[in-house]
């Protein structure tokens, strides 16, 4: 697997983030990219950046999932009432 590269807006992100910001965002860290910055293969601020484009990913992925689970609902729903 290709190492990845935060994107320079994620980079900007990262570097508007307060200290609490930043501190819980290392604590929801996933374990590869955690391991990264402790094998000091990235900088906390790319890591950061790593995090914020990861959890965006994650969370469009959740919505997509989320609306097609509600328009199966509102189908069944249609269906019981006819």
């Amino acid at each position: 697997m290709a190492k990845r590269i935060a994107s320079e807006e994620y980079v900007e992100k990262a570097k508007t983030l307060t200290k609490i910001e930043a501190e819980r965002l290392f604590s929801r860290m996933g374990r590869k990219i955690g391991r990264r910055l402790e094998d000091q293969k990235v900088e906390a601020l790319e890591a950061l950046a790593l995090q914020l484009e990861k959890e965006d990913e994650d969370l469009k992925e959740w919505r997509q999932q989320f609306t097609k689970i509600r328009q199966q609902y509102l189908q069944q729903v249609k269906s019981a009432q006819q």
